[in-house]
């Protein structure tokens, strides 16, 4: 049941940033910044997805993903169907991973570490979560205020 909640939980929230996305009156406008709001929705969205490839395909499923995370967020203009293309992608990629892990997995020590403490990978799970929600809410904002 944990590993249903979860990949629930997740494939809800990514599907809340496509909507997210394909909320924007004007697609460009996904690109801006303004003032001290420095990082656009188009690029948090490309974050996410670089997130969820780079904790769940390369550190779980071990896919070979290898991530660019300055391109997260250097990377500018990308169409929003390609942007919701790579979040189905992702989505599967997650689906995949928790459902490949057991409940020993889930004990386990995360391979790597979170801010300077070891933690499980249940733990590095619930923040992965909470990390895509503020995300998420940052997007949400951003299109409001753009």
């Amino acid at each position: 049941m944990l590993k249903e909640s979860l990949t629930a939980i997740f494939t809800r929230d990514l599907n809340l940033v496509k909507d997210e996305i394909g909320k924007y009156e004007n697609e460009a406008d996904m690109w801006k910044t303004r003032g001290d709001v420095t990082n656009s929705a188009g690029n948090l969205c490309l974050h996410l997805i670089g997130n969820i490839n780079h904790f769940f395909g390369t550190l779980i499923a071990k896919n070979g993903f290898v991530r660019d995370r300055d391109a997260e967020f250097a990377t500018k203009n990308v169409p929003a169907e390609q942007m919701c293309l790579h979040i189905d992608a992702a989505i599967e990629v997650l689906g995949g991973a928790i459902d490949g892990l057991t409940a020993e997995d889930m004990q386990a020590v995360f391979p790597i570490q979170h801010r300077g403490r070891d933690v499980t990978t249940l733990q590095m799970l619930l923040h992965l979560s909470t990390h895509l929600n503020y995300h998420l809410g940052q997007i949400n904002y951003h299109r409001r205020l753009i």
